[in-house]
């Protein structure tokens, strides 16, 4: 069976003055349907790079980037934009929400861009999913009527709208309290559980925890992939344990 996402040999390299420097060094990875995947590393590693050309934000110096069987490496802006939309999901830190449209109107964005559905199976659909995140009677507040938990369970609902085969969250915590992290984490766990693959950057070993797998980064290379652990979930400790054994 095909994998959902496969990299080979990707490089990214910026020019900082006159100074090359490599953000992605030459990194292979392979992502399957339903895997709940956590890229962790230090500030510089290369994890926000490595989210950025997989979510097709960014594209590679050089390398191969399969999404779903169909190379997307070195497709123009415009095809790149139609595949985010038709394709992928995406949780970000700062939520991303429009601040004067409601809960409802931002979930049903990605479908606006696409045009797939009628208005009245739009409307439905999204209110569909604002009762599959927890906030069903929320469906007319703006942003700022909602706390960031309820906030990024809109951003949830919004990246879920398309029926991307993955999602991918950049520090989806990041912005988040103690207990609305968990919220939001145990949200993921669920997603997970149901199939939906995700693809998660965090720095936090206790958000990581929540993950299946583990891939540690270093200097744009992959210094660890947990993959062959058996399919548990790790704890806080074990995953501070694997990120410190992969760095030394």
């Amino acid at each position: 069976m095909a994998h959902l996402i496969e990299i080979r040999d990707l490089h990214k390299t910026y020019v900082i003055g006159d100074e090359p420097v490599h953000a992605l060094d030459g990194v292979s990875l392979t992502v399957d349907e339903g895997e709940f995947l956590a890229i962790m590393g230090s500030s510089g590693s290369g994890k926000s790079t490595m989210l950025n050309i997989l979510g097709c934000l960014d594209t590679p110096s050089t390398g191969s980037y399969l999404l779903d069987g169909t190379e997307v490496a070195a497709r123009s802006p415009s095809e790149l934009a139609r595949i985010r939309n038709r394709k992928l999901g995406f949780v970000f830190q700062n939520f991303n929400l429009l601040p004067r449209t409601t809960a409802l109107e931002n979930v049903e964005l990605p479908d606006l861009y696409m045009g797939r559905l009628s208005h009245r199976d739009r409307r439905a659909r999204a209110m569909e999913l604002l009762e599959r995140v927890g906030l069903k009677g929320r469906e007319m507040h703006t942003p700022a009527q909602l706390s960031g938990g309820q906030q990024q369970r809109v951003a949830i609902a919004r990246a879920l709208m398309n029926n991307p085969p993955v999602v991918f969250a950049d520090e989806p915590t990041g912005n988040l309290d103690t207990k609305s992290s968990i919220e939001i984490m145990n949200l993921f766990t669920g997603l997970s559980n149901e199939g939906i693959t995700i693809v998660m950057v965090t720095h936090e070993d206790d958000i990581a925890a929540y993950a299946r797998r583990h891939v540690v980064m270093r200097d744009g290379r992959v210094m660890r992939d947990d993959l062959n652990d058996g399919g548990g979930r790790k704890t806080q400790d074990e995953v501070a344990r694997l990120v410190k054994e992969a760095l030394s």
